[in-house]
């Protein structure tokens, strides 16, 4: 084979090279979309059971109020309450607080769910879980969501009298 034969060759390795690399970040190109929408979708799913699951919070414990949440860390949403007591004499306010809310898309292709909460102004409740998009269970979730509420709820009645 001579010298001709080669760069033949060679020239048409580079090209396959550089149409293999334009289908490689064409499909990558395609999995970020569909990561995109495939994250959109279980924050809809996910944020319709986090406004149930405080809803019934709120109800169970007259005084909450129910606000959606969307921030730059998330969207989901939040019960808040306030109360005024007596001591020595002086006026005290107490915060309550539960935010659950599901983060943003990002680049590691992760679903992640946070919980913070405040009871009589001491921030004593943070949670989070996440998962990789590809192997996010929304079950687990689900029932994440539920538990933290549960938790968070029996926090607040031990702290209150």
């Amino acid at each position: 084979m001579d010298f001709r034969e080669r760069l033949q060759r060679a020239t048409v390795r580079g090209q396959q090279a550089r149409d293999a690399e334009a289908q490689a970040k064409a499909a990558k190109a395609l999995s970020e979309e569909e990561c995109r929408r495939l994250h959109s979708n279980y924050r809809l799913v996910l944020n319709d059971h986090i406004e149930s699951c405080l809803k019934q919070l709120a109800e169970n414990f007259p005084g909450f109020n129910y606000e959606s949440v969307v921030t730059d860390k998330g969207w989901g949403g939040a019960v808040r309450r306030d109360d005024f007591g007596m001591s020595g004499g002086r006026r005290e306010n107490y915060f309550s607080r539960l935010e659950i809310l599901v983060s943003p898309h990002n680049q590691y292709h992760v679903l992640e769910v946070l919980a913070k909460g405040a009871v009589r102004n001491k921030e004593n409740f943070n949670r989070n879980h996440y998962q990789l998009l590809k192997d996010a269970d929304l079950d687990a979730f689900r029932n994440l969501i539920e538990q933290w509420t549960l938790d968070y709820a029996e926090h607040y009645a031990a702290s209150t009298t």
